[in-house]
């Protein structure tokens, strides 16, 4: 019997197993594959406070672990929860192997970036390829890449790349844009962005990093390469919540819906990071979520 049961490893998990464990309440995360998170596929990072230098994600995510565990937190890693139910005021986590028993818990099982699964994607990811341009877009400085999207995302991103950039190819499926009219109009006033529409990725090419990207016209199946530096994917995030099914509340694509305090609608179950219906997601909102998530589980269990 644990106090409080965290699902997912990641930043918002890490932070609020600190202020559990810290709190003497015997914590324990389970982590289906390594802690950390998605962080820990980023190469450099520079825009988490504290690090004047940018920082290699798997280095920082390892600090947050290291916290966690010298205050006491456990953590049992390949844990892919398959279900949790509430009976008695006791949640029953279950894995594929095993039964876990918490009086709270803290789903932060993250998101995922969708993928378009073409070959060089996941080869080049961190090393050209990217899922978030305020993330990596410095690094990109006076250098050439493409953004595949058509929506508000895509069309934000590169935007904001062009402080960076020296060109974007915004590589889009359809003939027209799904953005906002405010956006297209942006995009078609920037010079930097040149729009290429009704054309399909291919292929990332490169040896160590990326060096270009093929794409293929949709109609006639003409293709053709352009040389770029990096790739940036922005066709929608899904976040990790299948497994809940209807335990707790969601919206119509599947984000946890909370509150202030970060509570669901089921009482003593709490949720947070990316997996919760909010807007900006980063290292440092997933950390100030875990935060506020570790201190109110504290102050649920006190008045239980």
């Amino acid at each position: 019997m644990y106090d409080v049961i965290i699902i997912g490893g990641g930043p918002a998990g890490l932070t609020a197993s600190i202020y559990t464990s810290r709190a003497k309440l015997k914590t324990l995360i389970l982590e289906k594959m390594i802690p950390g998170g998605q962080v820990t596929t980023t190469h450099l990072v520079e825009n988490y406070p504290g690090f004047p230098e940018p920082i290699n994600g798997f280095l920082l995510m390892s600090h947050f672990q290291k916290q966690a565990q010298n205050f006491g937190a456990e953590i049992v890693i390949s844990k892919e929860v398959t279900s949790i139910e509430k009976e008695d005021k006791i949640f029953k986590i279950k894995t594929p192997d095993n039964e876990y028993k918490a009086k709270a818990v803290l789903i932060a099982t993250g998101a995922k970036y969708k993928t378009l699964g073409i070959p060089g994607e996941e080869k080049f990811k961190g090393r050209g390829v990217s899922y978030c341009a305020t993330c990596d877009g410095a690094f990109f400085k006076d250098k050439e890449v493409a953004v595949i999207g058509g929506g508000n995302s895509a069309l934000e991103e590169a935007l904001f790349l062009t402080k960076f950039v020296k060109k974007v190819y915004l590589i889009h499926r359809r003939f027209q844009f799904r953005a906002d009219k405010i956006l297209q109009d942006r995009v078609k006033e920037n010079e930097k962005i040149e729009p290429i529409l009704n054309y399909v990725p291919v292929s990332v090419n490169g040896k160590d990093e990326v060096e270009s990207i093929t794409i293929e016209e949709r109609d006639t199946k003409e293709r053709k390469e352009i040389k770029v530096d990096g790739v940036f994917f922005f066709i929608g995030l899904s976040p990790n919540s299948e497994f809940l099914k209807d335990f707790v509340k969601k919206d119509e694509n599947g984000y946890i819906i909370v509150n202030e305090n970060l509570e669901t609608n089921v009482e003593g179950c709490f949720a947070a990071g990316d997996v919760i219906k909010k807007k900006v997601r980063q290292i440092a909102t997933a950390v100030g979520d875990g935060a506020t998530a570790g201190v109110n589980i504290r102050e649920y269990l006190e008045n239980l």
